[in-house]
């Protein structure tokens, strides 16, 4: 059926528009054949964006149609309306087209902004609560996906304005919020995430609209800053995200005089912001389009027709939503006669917006299969939102000491513009036994004199004041009614713990609060995300997006209330080994995390990043893993691969890697290489092969210090290795000597070579192979190669300061030398994380393989792994394990009090993961021993792994006796 349809839809166009959907054509090949195509009413059509939508009937649906017959118009702009209805538009009116269709949409959190039947993604100012640059990624790829799914291919997000006013009427809640190295960071990781998924990103509103009180849709904001203010705070995210590759800029309509003084001129329509700033200055290359040209900031001044010829003039290379599609025609058309606008100046920006359409992958024929369309677009939503929210609670004050909840307490709940419970209040009287009290922003003095009087009369120990149902947006006050704010006024301050649920603005009313928290949204989700952490369930590690009431952006105490914290005062014996090795110079910093029974027992974070800098470490330090990379990426994947049948542990190296056949590696079995008994040679130092004799990198035959054609493998800061030298890499272990088999040897390459086998057989890369099979759906959200594609700098610590190779302080990238020079990603080293993170996927392997309710590999499957496998050594299937003589061995690996089911790895870094089933204990350790020089081996001489092993032991029995006394004493 829907190909006989595909072929009705290419017959009913035109045969010259048919070569432009083959696919076997070159870009500047497909670009040419269209242009050549258009008559000169259609080149000028393709720069134009129209309003389209799916819920305003067949009058509207014929007037979009007759724009596409009768002019060619370049791309669609969809707002309201459902997803089906706008799926099946879009077939429709992709059909007509003699061009195809650039989709676009405005959807900065989803296509929930525009369309019913579809969640929303959290606000833009609800993410700037997070600590967290991965997770926006993350949401950034979701969003794209969505998006794909729909058919869209541009979608006018992020927005990167840096909202510093408070009365802003149209960003606010739109707003990563007013850090604009926050801004700016969070606002490239959602473009990454959405353009890795072939959607092109829009950074907006140029050059930037946060700083104002009037909304452009309205009148003609006015920014009277001077230009290097502009430059330190407006401009620096649009700097940052066209550094980082964004596809397409929106120019604001605002009126700035220091960057054009001409009277009433906006920044749309101003050569001296789009081409002089945008372009020359800040070397913007990509799509430019204007804000909607429609909307009153550009026509009070400026007609339809002469909108567009100014936007055109400017240097904008797309019309945003025309008030009127014929007189801007006509006005460019005249324009161009009068030699106001050239024909060369259109010719260029249709073949560039051709360009984007090519790479958008329009050069082939698009159709959406609509079925279980709503479904696919929601799929991704609920994960996000319940992501964000548990890492978004955000304490700011908390001085009565009444967060979290004290069991056993009498406690009320005020819910401030409820009418009816919410999940919220469900759970508070549920669990805590609460008395609830509702109270709308309709109601008037009665129900708040009621309540009032209920407080009074039972003298509740605690109460909580959650204010709900609020307006986003800061006109009227929030909605918020003098009444409710007469009531909570009246409240015992000292015994309310009072939360928002909403734009954490709205908190300039509750100032005075001794108790505030903020949960930045309002639905079930975010709810039981409070109650959860209100329950001593969840951590509280928000951050303000914003600054409000005496409380600077960035403000928000960090509470880790997911453990109760040490009951014993044997954990203290960890606290002065790690602080003594500090001390001793065994490394700068280090962070311990303790789990057992599924609950965490200790978790600190000790020291520095450096010896002699002041950055200390914190619980969301990201570390380099270094070999703990072997079972937490590779081994995992293995297992994975196993258990589907994919990878069978008897089959060899060529069996799965055509290229090794022919060679002494290619016989070589999987079940011996996880074992480390192949007999592959421990470490190749490929890196001498690429440095003079002076320990310089040869720079120019090998490496570049800027990524360019030819040299894009990132081995570290400024320094990009030849793409072709990874075929010397696998030459040079092809060619590595063996020595006899069955004999235990340690050796990187053993999982080089299961890195690329997995590879292989999945058809992905290695890192999103285990990012999209266990750290995505766990929320291992730090957990991941390459990290500074995703996070900044100050959230990772430092490994090595190289004197040769690299020659520089190693941060962000990779430690081991060979993975360096694999771009950042290999089977045996490159992956970072924080502890935290870490401990899902060591409490996923301890629970036989369930995390949250999702299975992500067999029991039997992992029981076989983790188990002794080979009469050589210790190894079990990729995981270390303790000797087999532990008990009588002078110095016990890891711990004497290990079990034997124990299963683990060290890193060369610093860092080891030991799993003890029997005990049902996980012990992380991550540390940069290696800083600044790997010749630092105070960590292994001074047994400090192993005695915090020991330790965690001791503490474990003491705190069991304790129990048993307890129990004793109870009967």
């Amino acid at each position: 059926m829907k190909k006989s349809l595909l072929a009705i839809l290419f017959s009913s166009i035109g045969l010259a528009s048919i070569a432009q959907y083959k696919s076997t054509l070159s870009a500047s090949e497909w670009v040419d054949s269209v242009f050549n195509s258009l008559s000169k009413d259609e080149k000028i059509a393709q720069l134009i964006v129209i309003r389209a939508h799916s819920n305003l009937g067949p009058d509207h649906v014929e007037q979009v149609t007759n724009l596409i017959t009768k002019y060619n118009v370049g791309a669609l702009c969809f707002f309201q309306g459902g997803p089906v209805r706008q799926a099946n538009l879009t077939n429709q009116y992709q059909a007509i087209a003699k061009t195809p269709l650039m989709i676009t949409i405005d959807g900065e959190y989803g296509l929930g902004m525009r369309l019913d039947s579809v969640a929303r993604f959290p606000y833009q100012a609800t993410l700037g609560a997070l600590t967290d640059t991965a997770i926006i990624y993350q949401m950034g790829r979701a969003v794209g996906r969505q998006m794909k799914r729909i058919g869209v291919h541009v979608n006018y997000a992020p927005t990167v304005d840096v909202n510093n006013n408070p009365a802003n009427p149209v960003i606010g809640f739109r707003s990563f919020g007013e850090d604009k190295n926050k801004v700016a960071r969070f606002g490239v990781a959602y473009m990454r995430g959405m353009q890795d998924e072939g959607i092109m990103a829009c950074a907006k509103h140029f050059p930037g609209h946060g700083d104002t009180e009037v909304d452009s849709h309205l009148d003609l904001p006015v920014i009277n800053k001077s230009m290097a203010q502009l430059d330190s705070l407006e401009l620096y995210p649009f700097k940052e995200l066209i550094k980082a590759g964004v596809g397409s800029v929106m120019n604001a309509h605002l009126f700035i005089p220091a960057i054009d003084k001409s009277p009433n001129r906006p920044t749309s329509l101003s050569k001296k912001s789009v081409t002089d700033l945008l372009r020359k200055k800040l070397n913007f290359t990509g799509l430019s389009v204007t804000d909607a040209l429609e909307m009153k900031g550009v026509t009070k001044f400026f007609p339809a027709g002469d909108a567009a010829v100014q936007a055109l003039r400017a240097g904008n290379d797309m019309l945003c939503l025309p008030d009127n599609v014929e007189f801007a025609m006509a006005a460019i058309k005249k324009a161009i006669a009068k030699k106001r606008l050239s024909w060369k100046d259109i010719d260029k920006k249709v073949k560039k917006v051709l360009y984007a359409k090519y790479n958008l992958g329009l050069y082939q024929k698009q159709w959406i299969d609509t079925t279980n369309l709503v479904r696919d677009v929601n799929a991704e939503i609920n994960g996000i939102r319940s992501l964000v929210a548990r890492n978004t609670v955000t304490v700011m004050r908390d001085s009565q000491n009444l967060l979290p909840l004290t069991k056993g307490r009498k406690l009320a709940y005020i819910g401030f513009g409820l009418t009816a419970p919410n999940e919220f209040s469900r759970r508070m009287q549920q669990e805590h036994n609460a008395d609830i009290y509702l109270v709308s922003y309709k109601e008037g003095d009665d129900r708040a004199d009621y309540i009032l009087q209920q407080v009074k009369e039972k003298n509740y120990d605690e109460i909580i004041a959650g204010v709900h149902n609020y307006n986003l947006r800061p006109a009227n006050n929030f909605g918020l009614s003098a009444s409710a704010l007469q009531l909570w006024n009246n409240l015992p301050q000292a015994k309310t713990a009072t939360l928002l649920f909403g734009n954490v603005y709205a908190a300039g009313n509750f100032c005075q609060a001794p108790t505030l928290a903020a949960f930045h949204q309002d639905d079930s989700i975010t709810h039981e995300a409070a109650a959860d952490f209100m329950s001593n369930e969840l951590s509280a590690k928000g951050k303000l997006p914003v600054s409000v009431c005496d409380l600077p952006f960035g403000k928000g105490l960090t509470m880790i209330n997911y453990y109760p914290g040490p009951t014993s005062t044997a954990w203290i014996k960890i606290d002065s080994l790690v602080s003594n090795a500090i001390l001793q110079g065994a490394f700068p910093g280090a962070v311990v995390l303790v789990a057992k029974d599924g609950e965490i027992k200790y978790h600190k974070a000790f020291g520095n990043y450096e010896y002699d800098v002041s950055r200390s470490v914190n619980l969301e330090t990201i570390f380099d893993l270094a070999s703990v990379t072997k079972i937490s990426a590779t081994t995992i994947a293995v297992m994975k691969l196993y258990e589907q049948g994919k990878l069978d542990l008897k089959k060899t190296i060529g069996d799965y890697l055509p290229w090794t056949v022919g060679t002494n590696k290619a016989r070589l079995h999987i079940d011996d290489i996880l074992l480390h008994q192949a007999g592959l040679t421990p470490f190749i130092p490929f890196y001498r092969e690429t440095i003079d004799s002076a320990g310089h990198p040869l720079m120019g035959s090998i490496y570049s210090s800027v990524p360019k054609e030819g040299y894009t493998i990132p081995v570290a800061q400024n320094l990009y290795l030849r793409n072709d030298w990874q075929d010397t890499l696998f030459k040079r272990i092809l060619a590595s000597p063996l020595s006899a088999p069955n004999r235990y040897v340690y050796s990187d390459n053993d999982f080089i070579f299961l890195g690329k086998i997995v590879e292989a057989i999945s058809g992905v890369p290695l890192d999103e192979y285990v990012s999209q099979n266990f750290y995505q759906p766990m929320g291992m959200s730090s957990t991941g190669f390459k990290p500074l594609y995703k996070f900044n700098g100050n959230q990772i610590i430092p490994t090595e300061v190289e004197r040769n190779f690299r020659e520089q302080l190693i941060h962000g990238y990779v430690h081991d030398e060979g993975a360096s020079l694999f771009g950042g990603v290999a089977g045996h080293a490159g992956l970072f994380s924080n502890a935290y993170d870490l401990l899902k996927l060591c409490q996923m392997l301890l629970n036989g393989g369930e995390f949250n309710g999702t299975r992500y590999l067999k029991p039997e499957t992992i029981r076989m792994f983790t188990s002794y496998q080979s009469k050589h050594s210790r190894r079990g299937y990729g995981f270390d394990k303790p000797e087999k003589d532990n008990a009588t061995r002078s110095n016990p690996y890891p711990s004497a009090s290990a079990s034997p089911e124990t299963f683990g790895h060290t890193g060369f870094t610093g860092t080891c993961v030991w799993i003890d089933p029997k005990y049902k204990l996980v012990y992380i350790f991550l540390s940069n021993r290696v800083y600044p020089t790997r010749e630092n081996n105070k960590l292994s001489k001074m047994d400090v792994r192993t005695n915090i092993q020991e330790a965690i032991y001791e503490a474990i029995r003491k705190e069991d006796k304790q129990q048993n006394i307890i129990l004793a004493q109870g009967k």
